[in-house]
């Protein structure tokens, strides 16, 4: 299949139908087959544009130019122009000042670009994943041949901290920092470790460059044990991922064959050898205290911190844990240099972000872009649109572990200030995207039970609150709630929040927060009128003479 080269978005809402749309994308269709470019670009919809006198409107990637009000008979001086001269139509552009919602969320600041840009995928798909020689063709360990012969430790370091590279397993802490910490720390022995303990429900971005792509990984690896001064790294693979597991040990076997791995690396005085983990289906070992225990032989419970894992990590000894998608970014930052990975994204949070979108929407699947884009440019450019009859009532960031995001926030840039200062959390890359009728009540109550039947058990505070979380929610459910219980469940969540010894316990806490914040009306309803307003909860009757359950 021949790779489309752009893409043009035309806006169909019943303003922009009633305004010729219908016949704009018939003429669109015409030019392009008139300059035998129908096979370069693809021609879609977008239904929710939140605009009004521009209509219709036209929105052509990867440049993200919008042209609007176009008429069907502009349609081939616009096709002339852009696609086939390369130039912008400039008598076709939407005034700037009618560009606010969806478009107006396009940032203007340097290298803003809401197409995908793969950087993480960029050989996932492209190459056999068993075949180094394609590896090393689409310029695989490239960059760590730089590193070796070309750079100083200190000189990586210096470039990814410059890149702005934040760790794409949810904290978005500074990967640069890291590796400098674990450069300074004492001791000669020191290791590397990739959580690819990939558990979060409904997140397979990790699986996708593990089994497309292992050789990044390997030879991020290898990059940052130079930086920071290691020589044995370990990859802590999800059990259930077979195939990720047997592709990057026969990676690792090539990688060695070639010289990429194991002594005199590239002719120099630098070895590296990599061990492969697999995990036994604990998602609390995602956790990199929890892991590094796993890794050591013993039961998957997080550690009290401090020390952290840059002082004390693996058998007490100085380690790097990144994750998957984090690693991926480090041979293309290298190669490319830190201006160049700045270009995408935002000022705060550079480079691009792998999400897994699901739900209510024409499409799912994984895409990845550039940090800043919002759940609006997801929904409607990448995954279609929501459903015929559905309308967008929240999206559940990253897994159990994310946010709940109302409709309200679609517009808010996802990145990692902007989010926060939203009070939402980007979390793993998950996105899953709920209609009208999705019952905040029953999505909570689904994952407060997952919470309590991961928690380790080790802390009481996640132990105890998370199944008292879950026993309240699920009498709510059930149409046996009590007013007392919108006091009590903000009660358990911040004692989770405070007093929970790792991020599970922490994380726990979120869907209560947000299901109170940003939908306590519904929730009342439950309670007050004995009802579910989307239909979801079946209320199950009480017998004559049965006591409440207490909420203590």
């Amino acid at each position: 299949m021949k790779t489309k080269r752009a893409m043009i978005l035309v806006s169909n809402d019943p303003e922009s139908i009633r305004l010729g749309a219908n016949k704009l994308i018939y003429s669109l269709n015409k030019a392009l087959a008139a300059y035998n470019l129908q096979d370069e670009v693809d021609v879609s919809t977008i239904t929710d544009v939140n605009r009004s006198n521009v209509l219709p409107l036209v929105i052509v990637y990867p440049e993200a130019v919008v042209y609007g009000p176009v008429k069907p008979e502009d349609a081939h001086l616009l096709i002339e122009e852009h696609l086939y001269k390369g130039r912008i139509a400039a008598n076709l552009l939407a005034p700037p000042k009618q560009l606010t919602g969806l478009i107006g969320s396009l940032r203007t600041h340097r290298g803003y670009n809401p197409a995908e840009q793969r950087i993480v995928l960029e050989r996932a798909g492209r190459i056999d994943p068993e075949n180094i020689e394609e590896c090393i063709a689409a310029n695989g360990y490239e960059a760590l041949g730089k590193a070796l012969t070309a750079m100083t430790p200190e000189s990586v370091i210096d470039i990814i901290e410059k890149s702005g590279l934040q760790g794409r397993g949810g904290a978005g802490f500074p990967t640069g920092r890291k590796w400098r910490f674990v450069r300074a720390a004492p001791g000669e022995k020191k290791y590397i470790v990739c959580n690819a303990d990939e558990s979060e429900p409904g997140t397979f971005k990790d699986r996708i460059v593990l089994e497309g792509d292992p050789h990044v990984i390997l030879e991020a690896m290898a990059i940052a044990a130079y930086a920071v001064g290691a020589d044995e790294g370990y990859i802590y693979i999800r059990g259930e991922y077979g195939l990720a597991f047997r592709r990057i040990e026969k990676a690792i076997l090539q990688a060695e064959e070639f010289g990429f791995l194991g002594k005199n690396i590239f002719g120099t005085d630098f070895n590296f050898k990599i061990h492969v983990h697999a995990g036994a289906g604990a998602y609390v070992c995602g956790e990199e205290t929890a892991l590094l225990e796993s890794l050591e032989g013993k039961r998957g419970e997080p550690r009290a911190r401090p020390p952290y894992p840059v002082t004390h990590g693996l058998w007490n000894k100085p380690t790097v844990v990144n994750n998957v998608e984090t690693l991926a970014n480090i041979p293309a930052i290298l190669r490319n240099g830190a201006e160049w990975y700045r270009s995408f994204g935002t000022p705060s949070s550079p480079g691009t972000k792998v999400y897994t979108i699901m739900g209510n929407v024409n499409f799912s699947g994984v895409i990845e872009v550039p940090m800043g884009i919002t759940l609006r440019e997801v929904i409607n450019i990448y995954a279609r649109g929501m459903k015929p009859g559905s309308t967008l009532k929240l999206a559940q960031t990253g897994g159990s572990s994310g946010s709940i995001i109302p409709a309200v926030l679609q517009d808010t840039p996802m990145d990692f200030e902007s989010f926060r200062k939203a009070g939402v959390s980007l979390g793993s890359g998950a996105l899953l995207i709920c209609d009208q009728h999705t019952c905040i009540v029953d999505l909570a109550k689904v994952l407060l039970q997952f919470f309590r039947f991961e928690s380790c058990g080790k802390c009481t505070p996640c132990r105890v609150g998370t199944s008292r979380a879950f026993e309240i929610i699920e009498r709510i459910s059930q149409g046996k709630g009590r007013l007392e219980d919108l006091d009590a469940l903000p009660n358990i969540a911040g004692e989770m929040e405070r007093a929970s010894n790792c991020g599970l316990g922490q994380t726990a806490s979120v869907p209560i927060r947000d299901m109170l914040k940003h939908f306590r009306t519904e929730v009342e309803a439950h309670i007050r009128l004995g009802s579910c307003p989307t239909g979801v909860c079946q209320f199950m009757e009480e017998p004559e003479n049965s006591q409440k359950i207490s909420n203590f």
